[in-house]
């Protein structure tokens, strides 16, 4: 065992929650807030501001402030639509890159004290933070590095001014979870560009806020590289990071997180009530996002009012309800496996819906088979495996293998687990499922495994069943 002093935060967390670890780590592993991060899986945006008033995507910073006037808004219904339809923590746009500040903020004429919205002592911000807090969620703001209203923007006194923010924002309104920068880097008043100076912005964030994530432009949370909401099959949450002293690769752990809009555009247009995207599209997202080792950031835009629209409601109402349907489809089963298991580490905590605790075939071995028995011929139509990603990324192949008659066939392959991979099949009824890990870096660590029937699932994946 090593000294405590040496073991990771994520270890150590497993170590505070009375469960030593079966095997060594396989580094890089997530820090405690990625781990957090991660297990979160809902996450959403709000883009809101000047351009929800302008019926524009992308302001031009030029914008009257007297433009902003929501009717009624109400951050609490945000906060609260957002809890009840299972999200966990929420990223507001407190300034895009038209400069419009949504606080009132000291830096600056282009915000809300020159708004008539609350006769200009309103803070959207404000409200926003405290309506998650009452909620229960986490925190999360957006401040675009772009500013076209800003006029130092393309100068070094522009890095002041954003620090500047930074710290109005971290230190009147913390603590905060994530900081969201995109990379967006275009023309200010002046025609110039700004060469940002990212490392700055880092240190001010590790300074005022220690335990917030930074993405996407950031060291902590990555891009998955679309606005689509889809991750690739076996997304990996490890990712090169140049190379070490020795001149080998260094890895380092940089989750993937997958933003898309709940509609067409990111800020709210009446026009686009009617193109809110259908449930069976929200569900295929939310497979080739969660259900590939990432984490969903949906927006959902406020409108003019300053509320979630009604057909947005909707739409997520029936999102929850859909992801709740297969949470609650899990077929239950006895779980046994191969191997030397150490005590605490039997095939029973792959099963016991208690990602802290895992399934280890003992302290050499990198195979291994873990066989669920449902008692009785089962339908199902999902496959959900999770690695106890506390302990690294740790294997590197296997397949899951469904009996049928008196041989085994295989419903499919892969090679990284991570925090969950959920594989959408064919309707089938077996008696027994079972995970062959062929192989892993080091042990497997296997928190969850187990099959699902869903009333609603995208549809299965192909080819169709191989023998084995």
């Amino acid at each position: 065992m090593k000294p405590i002093a040496l073991l990771t935060p994520a270890v150590l967390l497993l170590l505070l929650l009375g469960s030593s670890p079966a095997a060594p780590p396989a580094l890089p592993l997530p820090t405690l807030e990625q781990l957090a991060w991660q297990r979160c899986e809902l996450t959403m945006f709000c883009h809101f501001g000047m351009n929800t008033f302008t019926d524009r995507e992308w302001g031009l910073g030029k914008e009257d402030e007297r433009l902003f006037n929501p009717s009624a808004l109400d951050a609490r219904q945000w906060a609260r639509t957002a809890k009840q339809a299972g999200f966990k923590l929420m990223i507001l746009t407190a300034k895009h890159h038209d400069g419009f500040c949504l606080w009132p903020s000291k830096f600056t004429e282009h915000c809300l004290k020159n708004s008539p919205w609350q006769e200009g002592r309103g803070d959207v911000v404000r409200q926003f933070v405290e309506a998650c807090r009452g909620e229960g969620l986490k925190v999360g703001l957006y401040l675009s590095p772009w500013d076209r209203n800003n006029p130092a923007y393309g100068s070094d006194a522009y890095n002041d001014y954003f620090v500047a923010q930074l710290t109005e924002l971290l230190t009147n309104y913390g603590p905060v979870d994530e900081m969201w920068f995109d990379g967006a880097c275009g023309e200010g008043p002046n025609g110039r560009k700004q060469v940002y100076d990212w490392a700055r912005y880092y240190a001010t964030i590790r300074r005022l806020a220690p335990h917030a994530l930074i993405a996407i432009s950031g060291p902590d949370i990555r891009w998955v590289g679309n606005e689509s909401g889809v991750a690739r099959p076996n997304e990996s949450s490890v990712r090169p990071d140049g190379k070490g002293p020795d001149g080998r690769p260094r890895l380092k752990w940089y989750p993937a997180e997958c933003d898309v809009s709940i509609r067409p555009g990111w800020f709210y247009h009446a026009r686009e009530d009617g193109q809110v995207k259908p449930l069976s599209k929200l569900l295929e997202i939310y497979f080739a996002s969660v259900g590939r080792n990432s984490v969903l950031l949906l927006n959902v835009p406020p409108d003019r009012r300053g509320l979630f629209s009604a057909a947005d409601c909707k739409r997520l109402r029936e999102f929850a309800a859909a992801v709740r349907g297969l949470q609650q489809g899990r077929v239950k089963a006895t779980a046994t496996a191969t191997g030397r298991a150490l005590a605490g580490f039997s095939a029973a905590e792959a099963v016991d819906g208690n990602l802290d605790t895992y399934w280890s075939p003992g302290p050499d071995a990198t195979t291994g088979t873990l066989e669920l028995d449902f008692g009785a011929p089962q339908a199902f139509n999902v496959v959900d495996i999770q690695e106890a990603i506390a302990m690294g990324e740790r294997v590197s192949k296997y397949r899951i293998d469904v009996q049928l008659g008196d041989g085994w066939r295989t419903l499919v392959r892969g090679t990284v687990i991570g925090q969950r991979n959920l594989y959408p099949i064919a309707t089938t009824t077996a008696r027994r499922v079972r995970l062959v890990i062929e192989e892993a870096k080091l042990p497997p660590c296997i928190a969850e495994f187990g099959v699902r029937l869903a009333p609603l699932a995208p549809p299965p994946q192909k080819p169709p069943l191989a023998a084995n």
